[in-house]
C-alpha cells in the first residue's frame, strides 16, 4: 500500500513537472527551428566579457562576436550598466535577439562577503548558509549577474589541496546538504529578479587530485566514487541546480570534459538531471595536455558527445564543431541537445521574458552592503570560528588592561575575506585591530605590531598574494618590535597563519605548518610566560601540534569575509559563545594526510589514539593515526556532558525506523549551541565499510543547567551504501549506533538489522 501511494505521488509530480515544462519546449523548439548551424554552436560558446566601458561596448571584439551571434555567455563582468550594453548587442543587434547568460564566480558573498565556504560549514548551520547564498545572489543579481559558478562540493580529504578552501569538508553526508541547501538559496524559483541560477563544481572527484597538486590526476575505484565522493553532487542535481561544471582531472583515465560515462551515463540518465553542463576554464583544450586526442577538433567532439553544452573560453566547439558536422563525426543531434539545454536555462531564469530582468540599477544602492546583509555575514562568521584549546579558560578575554595584537594578519583588510571574492570591495572592510578597537571603547588599550612577514621567503609571500599583499619588512626588527608590545601587555592575540590567497585555486601547499617566520615569532612569545590567544586565519586544516603543546588558546578563524573583524572581537570578548565544529580533520603531522574520519579499517588496525607503537600493525612510528583535532570537534566557553543512548528497539526488519535518544545537558554556566552528532557503521558488510559515517545531526542551543532529550530517526536508508554501479544495497547485520560531540568522543550501542538484502537499481532504498 505505501508503495502505491508513493508511486501515484511520484507519478503526479512527473505530471506536474511535464506541464510546466511544455511552454518552455515550444518556445525553445520554435526559436531553434530558426537558427542556422553557426548560431546554435555560438550558443555553446561562453567568454570572458573583459574590459568593457559601456559606450563602447559594440566595438569591443567580445561586442562584435555577440552581434554576430558567436557567443551564447559571458562572465566575470561587474556593473548593470555594462552587462545591460552586452545584453543590448545580444538583444539588439543579433539576428535572432537571443539575450546572454551572464555569469561570476560569486562563491561566498558579492559585495558582503561570508566566510570562506569551508569555514561556514563548520557552522553546521544549513539555514544559515542558504541564507548566505540567497543574500549572494540578492547582491549579485543586483549589479546584472545571474548565474554562479557554486557551490562547490567536491569532497576533500588532503590538507594540502588549496580549494579545500572553497568546499564543506570531507564528509559526504554534511556536504550533500550543504550543497542541495546552496542550491535553494541561490536559485529560489527563478521567478524574481534577485534569484540566480547555480553552478555546481566540479564535476567530478576534483577534491582527490593526488598530493594535493592542483589539476592533478584522479584516479578511484567506481565503489568510492559512488559512496564517498558522487553523493554532494547528486543532491544538488536532486535539488535542481540548473548546470554542473566539469572538473579538470580525469576519471577513470578520462577527462571528465569528455568522459561520456561521467555524464551521459551517471549525470543524465542515472541521476535524471535536466540542466546543462559547462566546462571549467579552458579545459577543452587542456585534454590535449591528458596525452587524450589528437587536436582540438578531435577533443571538442569527444566533449560534445560526452554531454558537455558549453565550451569556457578554449573557442573549441565555436571553431572547429561545424567542420565536424561536415565530417560526419558529431551529429546535428548533439549540436541540437547542447543547444537546448543552454536555450532552456534562459528561459527558466526569465531572460526571453525580459532580457534587462538583471539589469536595474537602481537595485545596487538598496540590496548591496547593506545593514541587514552585513548582520547576516557577522553572525555567520562568529559561528563558523572553531576554539580548539582553552587552557585555564583564558578565553573570553575582558575588556580591560593592555592588548597586544600581533601578527601580518592583525591589520590587513584585503586578506580578511580569504580566496574567491572577485567583487569584494576591501577598502569598506575593517581589520582586526580596527574590530578590537571598537569592541573596546576606552575600557582597554590595544597594542598593535606586525611583528613579521607572512613567510620568510619573500619569493612565497609574493605567490601567495595573488592581488591581496601583506607589507614585507625586516623580520628582525619586526620581532623585536613585537616582542618590545608584547612585554607591556596582559595578553598577546596573535593574528597569524596563512594569508588569504595561500588557499585556493593553484595554491596548493607541501608542508601545511605554520609559516616559518611566523611560528618563529610564536614561539619568542609564548616565551614571555603571558596568556597567549592564537587567531588562526586558514583555508584549509593545518598541522597545529606545537601550538596547541604550548599556547593557551587556540581559535580558528578561516577567512571569515567583510565583517571577520567584528566577528572574532564578538567572540574573542564573550558577546557571543564560539559554537563551530571541523568538517575536516585536523592533522598531527602532514605525513597523515589524506587524514579522515570515515576511512577504511585494516587487516592489521591499532586503537584510535594509541600512544604505543605495534610492530606489524598499521601505524607510524613516529606519529599516532588519528587526527590531533577530530572531525566533528569544537570547544564552548561552557561545558556539555552526554547520556547513554536509548534505542526504541534493538533489532529492526527492513521497513521499521527505529529511534535513538539521548539526554545532552549544558553543564557549564553560558548558554550555548552544541551540535549533536549521529554515526553509524557498518559492522559485517559484503564489501569493506568506513569506520563510522555521519547520519544525521542537531544543531541545539542550550541555557546554562538546561538538560534536553535529542532523537534521531533511523531508518533503512541510513543503513545502505551503493554498489559500483550506483545502486543502493541494503544487507542485514550488526550496525554500531553512535551520537557524540564530534566524531572520536561517542556514545554507542548496537543495532541489529533483521531483514533481507535490497538491491535497488540505480536509486535509493525504499522506492
Amino acid at each position: 500500500m505505501k508503495k502505491n501511494i508513493i508511486t501515484l505521488v511520484f507519478s503526479f509530480l512527473v505530471l506536474s513537472l511535464s506541464a510546466q515544462k511544455k511552454p518552455m519546449e515550444e518556445f525553445v523548439s520554435d526559436l531553434m527551428s530558426r537558427m542556422t548551424l553557426q548560431e546554435k554552436i555560438g550558443q555553446l560558446n561562453l567568454q570572458v566579457a573583459g574590459d568593457i566601458t559601456t559606450g563602447s561596448a559594440q566595438d569591443t571584439q567580445v561586442g562584435g562576436a555577440i552581434a554576430d551571434g558567436k557567443i551564447g555567455g559571458v562572465f566575470n563582468l561587474k556593473g548593470a550598466d555594462k552587462i545591460r550594453a552586452l545584453q543590448e548587442i545580444a538583444v539588439k543587434k543579433s539576428r535572432l535577439g537571443i539575450p546572454l547568460i551572464v555569469g561570476m564566480d560569486v562563491i561566498h558573498g558579492y559585495e558582503t562577503i561570508f566566510p570562506i565556504p569551508l569555514g561556514m560549514s563548520c557552522s553546521w548551520n544549513l539555514e544559515g548558509i542558504e541564507n548566505s547564498a540567497r543574500i549572494a545572489a540578492r547582491e549579485a543579481s543586483a549589479d546584472g549577474i545571474c548565474w554562479t559558478y557554486s557551490p562547490m562540493v567536491d569532497i576533500c580529504l588532503d590538507a594540502r589541496w588549496g580549494r579545500s578552501s572553497e568546499g564543506s569538508g570531507e564528509d559526504p553526508y554534511l556536504g550533500s546538504l550543504i550543497g542541495a541547501a546552496m542550491v535553494k538559496g541561490y536559485q529560489g524559483d527563478y521567478s524574481r529578479n534577485d534569484n540566480i541560477m547555480a553552478c555546481v563544481k566540479h564535476y567530478a572527484l576534483y577534491g582527490a587530485s593526488e598530493a594535493g597538486r592542483d589539476y592533478n590526476t584522479v584516479d578511484m575505484s567506481r565503489l568510492r566514487m559512488f559512496n564517498q565522493y558522487f553523493p554532494p553532487y547528486k543532491a544538488a542535481a536532486e535539488a535542481g541546480a540548473g548546470s554542473f561544471m566539469t572538473s579538470f582531472n580525469i576519471v577513470d583515465g578520462v577527462p571528465a570534459t569528455a568522459n561520456n560515462w561521467l555524464i551521459n551515463e551517471v549525470l543524465y540518465k542515472q541521476w535524471k538531471y535536466d540542466g546543462f553542463v559547462v566546462t571549467d576554464y579552458g579545459s577543452i583544450g587542456e585534454i590535449l595536455s591528458h596525452g587524450v586526442g589528437e587536436d582540438l577538433k578531435e577533443v571538442s567532439a569527444m566533449a560534445l558527445k560526452a554531454g558537455t553544452d558549453m565550451d569556457m573560453c578554449s573557442m573549441g566547439f565555436l571553431t572547429t564543431l561545424e567542420q565536424s558536422v561536415n565530417e560526419g563525426k558529431v551529429s546535428l543531434t548533439d549540436i541540437d541537445r547542447a543547444c537546448r539545454r543552454v536555450l532552456e536555462a534562459k528561459y527558466k531564469l526569465g531572460l526571453f521574458a525580459d532580457p534587462y530582468k538583471y539589469c536595474d540599477k537602481k537595485r545596487r544602492a538598496k540590496n548591496i552592503y547593506t545593514d541587514e546583509n552585513r548582520t547576516a555575514a557577522r553572525n555567520l562568521a562568529a559561528e563558523s570560528f572553531v576554539l580548539l584549546k582553552n587552557e585555564n579558560n583564558v578565553l573570553p578575554l575582558k575588556k580591560q588592561g593592555v592588548i597586544a595584537l600581533i601578527g601580518p594578519l592583525g591589520d590587513n583588510r584585503a586578506n580578511m575575506v580569504g580566496t574567491w571574492t572577485v567583487a569584494y570591495t576591501p577598502e569598506r572592510y575593517s581589520t582586526v585591530k580596527e574590530g578590537l578597537e571598537r569592541a573596546v571603547g576606552d575600557k582597554a588599550t590595544i597594542l598593535y605590531a606586525q611583528g613579521c612577514n607572512v613567510v620568510g621567503d619573500a619569493a612565497v609571500q609574493e605567490a601567495g598574494a595573488f592581488g591581496k599583499p601583506v607589507p614585507r619588512g625586516d623580520d628582525a626588527k619586526m620581532r623585536a618590535e613585537a616582542l618590545a608590545v608584547a612585554a607591556k601587555a596582559d595578553v598577546i592575540v596573535c593574528a597569524m597563519g596563512e594569508s588569504a590567497e595561500m588557499s585556493g585555486e593553484s595554491s596548493s601547499r607541501a608542508d601545511i605548518v605554520m609559516p616559518d617566520v611566523q611560528q618563529k615569532l610564536l614561539k619568542e612569545l609564548v616565551k614571555l610566560g603571558k596568556p597567549v590567544v592564537l587567531l588562526n586565519f586558514t583555508g584549509r586544516a593545518t598541522v597545529l601540534t606545537w601550538e596547541n603543546e604550548n599556547v593557551d588558546a587556540i581559535m580558528n578563524v578561516w577567512f571569515g569575509g567583510s565583517e571577520t573583524a567584528d566577528a572574532i572581537a564578538d567572540v574573542l570578548f564573550g558577546d557571543k559563545v564560539p559554537c563551530g565544529h571541523l568538517t575536516v580533520s585536523m592533522p598531527q603531522a602532514v605525513g597523515q594526510v589524506p587524514l579522515y574520519y570515515n576511512s577504511l579499517n585494516t587487516g592489521r588496525p591499532v586503537q584510535s589514539g594509541a600512544d604505543k607503537y605495534y610492530k606489524y600493525r598499521s601505524n607510524y612510528l613516529d606519529v599516532r593515526n588519528d587526527a590531533l583535532f577530530p572531525f566533528g570537534y569544537g570547544l564552548s566557553y561552557t561545558t556539555f556532558s552526554y547520556g547513554d543512548i536509548k534505542l526504541s528497539s534493538a533489532e529492526m526488519e527492513n521497513d521499521d525506523v527505529v529511534t535513538a535518544t539521548i539526554t545532552v545537558k549544558n553543564t557549564g554556566d553560558r548558554d550555548a549551541y552544541d551540535v549533536v552528532q549521529l554515526y553509524i557503521r557498518d559492522l559485517a558488510a559484503s564489501v569493506s565499510r568506513p569506520v563510522k559515517e555521519l547520519k544525521g545531526f542537531e544543531r541545539i542551543w542550550l541555557k546554562s543547567g538546561q538538560s534536553r532529550e535529542i532523537s534521531f530517526k533511523i531508518d533503512a536508508s541510513m543503513l545502505c551504501f551503493y554498489d559500483a554501479e550506483g545502486n543502493t544495497v541494503l544487507e542485514p547485520g550488526k550496525f554500531d549506533i553512535m551520537i557524540g560531540a564530534d566524531s572520536r568522543h561517542v556514545k554507542t550501542t548496537p543495532l541489529i538489522l533483521k531483514g533481507s538484502k535490497e538491491r535497488v537499481e540505480t536509486g535509493r532504498a525504499g522506492e
